[in-house]
């Protein structure tokens, strides 16, 4: 039946392609569902298993399979497991819809059962937009190791068989496969006892058991399968026996007749109703007509399907299609029934409606008005001149209620204020009108809208005021704070900054507004700096020339550090007193102020007694020098005349560390005649005189370590360079003298030569003219003494001895002398601040001048 209907479908595409009224994507939608009963019945057996040799030629043929189709499929190779390149894509070929397809080998196959022994293949076969996924599974045996079982029935999963109670005792059931040319070999169940009774002959055949199998609905008999050969070789499967029920059941539908109302726009391939039928394992077909160029139902399910637009237009009797549908059980197909089946097609709204404009791309500023109408559009529909239109907007980027644009009919405004600064950088607004027409069914036509707000420089930048503090020692690059500005405009953080310092003390920085010190700050002098912060934004319009600026005030408070020792006026006094025996008697009054703190009392300082207190007659209350009873009697304590006081004067601050200075009191005592001798026992006490310590401030120069060594390696050089000239200076001297007779000397050269050349017989004379030649050689034409002429080599060589002599003396004293200064230098490196009369001081000796007398010969 269905072989008819297919080729009534390929008569009726050919007819139509003919008159042009179907192309060839029409074949999808025509024999959607014929291809689906069709391909599962050729495409039996799956999974496949193939057993191949590992010695196979690369392009061999490992696997044959076909199937139907209606339109040209694909079959691909999707997946292997494990993953290889040993094996091609799959080939097929096929005339109408019948196709054959192989599987080979790859060129690059290199088969190794002792590596790999089984792949796992899945082929993908694609036919009218379905897919199907094929697996075939590729056993790999040693090349002198031939399997004896084929088929999945030795696999690791199995074979497995169904069969009705009813069927026949011995009937043949299963056929077990063998390689070919085997011989001697043996079959044999080892099923346990409650398989049942089933039997295998030596054909391989599996036959059921002598009694029957009534009574055994919806059991399973696992049956285990032994081959052997006579090499002692043997494979092993398994069978799994299924026993389904008689089915003793009628297939009936409730109803005789059932009616369908499908649109006229209903694409090929799409449902238009089901049909069902009582009944176990029902199967559906269509009987009448016999081809349906329109309809198919699925075998399975009873699903009514179309394969063919329904184009009422171009086909007008396609609106009432009646087709008869039959129901049968497939193991008795005399069981079944009929239904008539009427499909209505009902006409359609064909054409959405048309709008102008199509498309909306508009740019708005932030600031347009609430209300403002961005758009108005005008629609037709093709299919009426009457129809009415339905407008919504739909908004995609947008979750707020209040939204921002509305539909007014068919005019689009602005519904709430368009705020660049707050949807920044998202400040495109995208939306889409639904236009929907009045017909059956209603068509809808989409109008998108693509909105895109710029900036309006709307505020201008601030900043707030804020007190900043800062140490008065602090250094020059100091980071004194940040000026944080702000701008309600997008992007907030876009401000320049300016300065307005007339002192010159300080910097900002224009993009990150950290202020920074320039200059040396004294809290004595100027104790606040009042700056005004300029404030600019950029970027913040299309118009990159608008701009808005904004100021604010910064207060920097300067630190005081104690950097000013305490100041005493005056810084010496000279007091007369009398020893008079009175006690706690007030001698004189400190009067110090730190310029540090001016507003300090002259009390709140520390002040310490630390020279010249013989005998503790002295002591400090604050800033009041008081004194004790004096002893001027001679058989008793002895107390001196002048007190030279040297007191301690220290601050307390603000900050560490603690400056101090000293004071000098002179204090000259009257002896009182009645004066009251001591009440002490002790011998009298000469004291020794108290050192005066006088306090020395000197500069010196400290140079830095690497001055030095530069220092002295140049000093190296120098001496170096001028040794050398002075070595070669006996040498040119000489050189000079002799150079006066050469003319001469070259003259009488040429003439001996001469003289040599021509007489050529007396060779055997040959060293006495040398000599001659040699004592010619320093003849210049004036009368030369011998004797005097090696005095004056010798005198010479004499002049040159000592020359080098006296270099090296003179190096060895320069370079100690040398030495010597570099060392007063790094000792004046760290001289002592002040200087007593109690320690002897010695200042570093500057750099003297020596003179060399060389020894006399």
């Amino acid at each position: 039946m269905k072989l008819l209907c297919l080729g009534g479908l390929i008569f009726a595409l050919e007819m139509w392609g003919a008159s042009g009224l179907l192309n060839f994507g029409d074949c999808k939608s025509l024999v959607h569902e014929l291809l689906s009963p069709g391909t599962i019945q050729a495409l039996r057996g799956l999974p496949w298993i193939v057993n191949i040799s590992e010695k196979q030629a690369p392009g061999s043929v490992i696997h044959i399979f076909s199937f139907n189709c209606s339109c040209p499929p694909t079959v691909e190779l999707d997946s292997v497991n494990p993953p290889s390149s040993f094996f091609n894509q799959p080939s097929f070929s096929g005339y109408y819809t019948q196709y054959l397809a192989k599987v080979t080998l790859s060129s690059a196959a290199r088969l190794d059962a002792q590596q790999v022994n089984h792949y796992q293949l899945n082929l993908k076969l694609t036919c009218m937009g379905k897919k199907w996924n094929l697996p075939l599974s590729v056993e790999v045996f040693k090349a002198h190791d031939h399997p004896i079982c084929l088929g999945r029935v030795f696999s690791t999963a199995g074979d497995k068989v169904q069969v009705l109670e009813t069927v026949e005792p011995q009937s043949l059931i299963y056929v077990v496969l063998l390689r070919r040319g085997l011989t001697g070999f043996k079959m044999m169940l080892t099923s346990p006892r409650d398989a049942g009774s089933f039997s295998i002959n030596e054909l391989g055949q599996v036959l059921t058991p002598s009694q029957g199998l009534i009574g055994s609905a919806y059991k399973h008999f696992l049956l285990k399968i032994l081959v052997t050969d006579g090499q002692g070789s043997s494979c092993q499967g398994t069978l799994t026996v299924e026993v389904l029920p008689n089915p003793s059941n009628k297939v009936s539908f409730r109803i005789q007749f059932q009616t369908f109302n499908i649109s006229e726009d209903l694409e090929a391939g799409r449902m238009v109703g089901q049909v069902q039928a009582n009944g176990s394992r029902v199967r559906y077909e269509i009987t009448e007509p016999v081809p349906c160029p329109l309809y198919s139902i699925s075998s399975v399910d009873g699903l009514i399907r179309t394969t063919a637009p329904l184009d009422l237009g171009r086909n007008p009797g396609a609106a009432v299609t009646e087709i008869q549908v039959m129901a049968y059980d497939p193991f008795q197909p005399s069981i079944s029934a009929q239904l008539s089946v009427t499909i209505n097609v009902l006409p359609t709204n064909t054409w959405a409606p048309r709008c102008t404009p199509a498309l909306l791309v508009t740019q708005v500023p932030e600031t347009i008005p609430v209300g403002s109408i961005l758009m108005t559009l005008a629609c037709s529909d093709p299919d009426s001149s009457s129809s009415t239109f339905h407008y919504q907007l739909r908004h995609h980027n947008e979750t707020k209620s209040n939204h921002s644009f509305r539909l007014h009919g068919p005019v689009l405004e602005v519904n709430s204020a368009l705020d660049y600064d707050s949807s920044a950088p998202s400040v495109q607004y995208r939306a889409t009108i639904l236009v929907t027409d009045s017909g059956q069914p209603p068509q809808t036509s989409e109008v998108p809208v693509l909105v895109t707000v710029t900036p309006v420089n709307e505020y201008a930048p601030i900043c707030p005021s804020h007190t900043f503090r800062v140490r008065e020692d602090a250094p020059h690059g100091t980071l004194i704070g940040t000026v944080l500005g702000s701008d309600r405009d997008y992007p907030p953080n876009s401000i320049e900054y300016h300065i307005s310092d007339s002192s010159g003390n300080f910097y900002i920085d224009p993009r990150s507004g950290k202020l920074h010190l320039l200059a040396s700050l004294d809290y004595e002098k100027e104790k606040t700096y009042m700056l005004v912060i300029f404030l600019t934004d950029r970027d913040q319009e299309q118009d990159s020339t608008h701009h808005r600026s904004g100021s604010c005030t910064i207060t920097i408070e300067v630190q005081n550090v104690n950097d000013y020792a305490p100041e005493c006026e005056p810084p010496f006094q000279e007091i007369t007193i009398s020893s008079a025996p009175s006690v706690n008697a007030e001698v004189t009054r400190l009067m110090c102020s730190d310029r540090d703190r001016p507003e300090q009392a002259p009390g709140a300082f520390s002040f310490t007694i630390v020279g010249g207190n013989s005998n503790g007659r002295f002591y400090m209350r604050d800033n009041i020098l008081f004194h004790d009873v004096f002893s001027f009697q001679s058989n008793g304590l002895l107390d001196s005349h002048t007190y030279e006081l040297l007191v301690r004067v220290a601050d307390n601050g603000p900050t560490l560390p603690l400056f101090s200075t000293t004071a000098v009191v002179i204090v000259h005592v009257i002896p009182w005649m009645t004066t009251v001798p001591t009440a002490s026992t002790k011998p009298p006490m000469v004291s020794s005189p108290t050192p005066l310590l006088v306090t020395r401030i000197e500069d010196y120069w400290a140079p830095e370590a690497w001055f030095v060594v530069v220092l002295t390696v140049t000093g190296v050089l120098l001496f170096t360079i001028l040794g050398w000239l002075l070595c070669r200076w006996p040498g040119r001297m000489a050189l000079s003298q002799q150079t006066h007779g050469q003319s001469s000397q070259t003259l009488l050269l040429d003439s001996t030569r001469r003289n040599e050349n021509s007489t050529g017989d007396l060779r055997k004379k040959k060293n006495d003219e040398t000599s001659s030649i040699l004592s010619l050689q320093q003849f210049d034409g004036r009368a030369q003494d011998p004797a005097a002429q090696e005095h004056g080599a010798g005198s010479e060589a004499n002049l040159n001895s000592m020359g080098k002599s006296c270099f090296k003396k003179l190096v060895a004293v320069l370079f100690w002398k040398w030495v010597r200064y570099i060392k007063g230098i790094q000792a004046d490196s760290f001289p002592c601040p002040s200087h007593t009369l109690m320690t002897p001081y010695f200042p570093p000796a500057p750099p003297f001048l020596f003179s060399y007398h060389p020894r006399p010969p």
